[in-house]
């Protein structure tokens, strides 16, 4: 009897250890609403999965990239779970650290909008090395005052033309900070005689093509926030001199922030958003895992959790990160405007040192 119940109570301890499964999640964390997301998310990944997922704030996923490509091939890492996009995943994808075959060993891939062009990330075909979670878009926070009745699109020419009538009102964040690098990215989309280059790899006459893009903000510089000498340096810096009254527009990449944000009293309630364009910067971040965790099954269930509609329908939820649905739900609140790709991520670096070594000596 004694020898049962002593089998019995080692049977539960290893069976309770094996349901509470680690998973080591390296993700951003330099906002509220999304690390109580991923709060919300642990707790019910160990109730109904028994996974224990620890969210690594990270102020830029460059941190944890490093690290994977700093490791040996074959040696384990601590990463089990990367939020990823851009030149981060190009690199690892390069380097041969992900896990292949993602939406065959995740089911509820299948869930995933036909109406979302997430193949390619930054020019990078995605390959089934990572997979979706959420979609970003730029767009221009404005002041309504400014605007016409049911405006939704401000042109670059436009976005000028207020900038002088009202000296001083309107800024943007400092490249080469994320949102900064990508309204370079949308206004050389909208600005650039041939656009279509940005989506190939940015060529050695870079500087040539841009002309267009340096030629507007030469005009643009001396009309906006302390004459174009000094720039918010982050969208959210800017987003609190906005609140204060201090500039008529910021930016932001949620295209439910605005929603959101006043729903939380944490906007001022004139605040719209519009598409610099016709057309907006629109990306996606992605789950991907690492080919050295030692907890690739639990990383893909974290990532299938993530994909249910219950987990998309709650951070769609504007109460909260408001982030828009990948999969097919009924949200009514996103606010998407017809959109393009980024450029090809070599264009990153071409914009930035263009941009610091124009604006910045």
């Amino acid at each position: 009897m004694t020898v049962v119940v002593f089998l019995w109570l080692t049977f539960s301890f290893s069976s309770n250890a094996a349901e509470q499964q680690p998973v080591r999640f390296y993700a951003w964390g330099g906002s509220a609403e999304v690390n109580a997301y991923i709060e919300w998310a642990s707790t019910e990944l160990a109730a109904e999965h028994g996974i224990a997922l620890e969210h690594v704030r990270v102020a830029d996923i460059s941190e944890a990239v490093t690290l994977l490509l700093a490791a040996r091939p074959d040696e384990p890492v601590a990463i089990d779970l990367l939020w990823i996009n851009g030149e981060n995943f190009a690199a690892l994808k390069q380097a041969n650290r992900l896990l292949g075959e993602l939406p065959r060993q995740v089911p509820n891939a299948v869930n995933l909008r036909e109406d979302l062009n997430w193949q390619n990330d930054f020019g990078t075909p995605v390959d089934g090395y990572e997979l979706p979670w959420g979609i970003a878009q730029l767009q221009l926070i404005v002041r309504s005052s400014r605007l016409e009745t049911g405006q939704t699109i401000l042109a670059p020419s436009q976005l000028l033309a207020l900038a002088q009538q009202t000296p001083g009102r309107f800024s943007y964040p400092k490249p080469p900070s994320f949102h900064g690098t990508s309204w370079l990215k949308a206004l050389a989309f909208q600005l650039l005689e041939q656009p279509e280059q940005l989506l190939e790899p940015a060529p050695q006459h870079a500087a040539e093509v841009l002309a267009p893009l340096w030629r507007y903000l030469d005009q643009l510089h001396p009309l906006l926030w302390r004459g174009g000498e000094e720039f918010p340096v982050t969208a959210a810096r800017q987003r609190q001199l906005y609140n204060q009254g201090v500039v008529d527009n910021s930016v932001t990449f949620n295209p439910n922030e605005v929603a959101a944000l006043q729903q939380q009293l944490k906007l001022a309630p004139d605040a719209v958003s519009v598409s610099l364009g016709s057309r907006a910067l629109t990306n996606f971040h992605y789950l991907a895992v690492p080919v050295a965790s030692q907890r690739q099954q639990a990383a893909l269930q974290v990532i299938q959790f993530f994909l249910s509609a219950a987990a998309q329908q709650r951070k769609a939820d504007p109460s909260g990160w408001g982030d828009p649905s990948v999969v097919r739900i009924d949200e009514s609140q996103a606010r998407l405007f017809p959109s393009h790709p980024e450029p090809h991520v070599s264009w990153n670096h071409a914009l930035e040192q263009g941009w610091l070594a124009r604006y910045q000596r």
